[in-house]
């Protein structure tokens, strides 16, 4: 062919060899990314001199300051920190209360023992002496005598614990000098309670007979009053009983006498081969309660 006849095949078929042209023609590449001016590299420069990179602590910090608290959390928070105050508080408690015997000499701890088996051993004597009795009325060829003598025995005993007669034997005598007028109520009736728990039978508190039914208030002004009779200081107590064991009863560590020595008080006891308990309570007839033999 020659080349007039190409040159008019060209003319005559324009789109055909355009379109083969690209197909020989390797894609397009795109350029290389522009390179940034010194305009923009100054400016990116200033920004990141601006806001520098964070470290982990510093992102850490960030993220818990200021501190998000929602709802919830506080009511938890809330929570934590009272069940946390009432366990600081009974621990406090429990450390104020066994802290006296924890810190307690030997010679202070075996006193308390003995003091404990002697509690043990009077009430193993009561019972004794009870089976006794028993024993007696089972085996007494006259049991209407032997009845009546034990009647008249517990009836003085009841009248001694209802202070209705006069009583006398070996003891203590508690003497309490209040300058400060710092004792109240409460701390004599510790003192009651404890000297009744080391096996006192007759408690007299300046004048006045100390039975089961027996009450201590506070008086308006200072002072203090028993079944309704005030008191003054010195506040004298006349115990009956053993020695022995109401004088280590009162000074156990943590005991009235060191309750009342931090009240600032002067605390007196002096043991006595006989104390005379001589305030009497009249007998009092109940009103409802009868006896069940009758």
């Amino acid at each position: 062919m020659s080349d007039n006849d190409k040159n008019d095949a060209s003319d005559k078929h324009p789109e055909t060899v355009e379109n083969r042209l690209r197909e020989e023609l390797p894609e397009e590449v795109s350029g290389p990314p522009a390179e940034p001016s010194e305009e923009q590299g100054l400016e990116s420069g200033a920004d990141e001199e601006t806001e520098p990179s964070l470290t982990g602590r510093q992102r850490l910090a960030k993220g818990l300051w200021p501190p998000r608290v929602t709802r919830a959390q506080l009511i938890v928070a809330l929570l934590l920190f009272g069940l946390g105050f009432g366990l600081a508080v009974q621990v406090a408690s429990t450390s104020d209360n066994d802290g006296a015997l924890r810190g307690a000499r030997q010679e202070d701890l075996v006193r308390i023992l003995d003091e404990l088996d002697d509690r043990t051993q009077r009430l193993e004597d009561e019972k004794q002496g009870l089976e006794d009795q028993r024993t007696e009325l089972e085996n007494s060829s006259d049991q209407a005598e032997e009845a009546r003598k034990q009647t008249v025995e517990k009836e003085r005993q009841l009248g001694i614990l209802a202070g209705t007669v006069a009583a006398q034997g070996p003891g203590i005598t508690l003497t309490i000098e209040d300058t400060k007028g710092t004792v109240e109520a409460d701390m004599l009736l510790d003192a009651i309670q404890e000297l009744r728990a080391a096996g006192a039978e007759a408690i007299q508190v300046n004048g006045v007979r100390v039975v089961a039914g027996t009450f201590l208030a506070d008086e308006d002004g200072g002072g203090v009053s028993v079944d309704g009779n005030k008191i003054d200081t010195p506040y004298r107590f006349k115990v009956i009983g053993k020695p022995e064991d109401l004088e280590p009863a009162l000074n156990i560590p943590g005991g009235v006498v060191q309750t009342l020595e931090k009240e600032q008080a002067t605390v007196t006891v002096e043991r006595a081969d006989k104390i005379v308990v001589d305030a009497l309570r009249a007998a009092k007839q109940p009103d409802y309660a009868r006896s069940s033999s009758e």
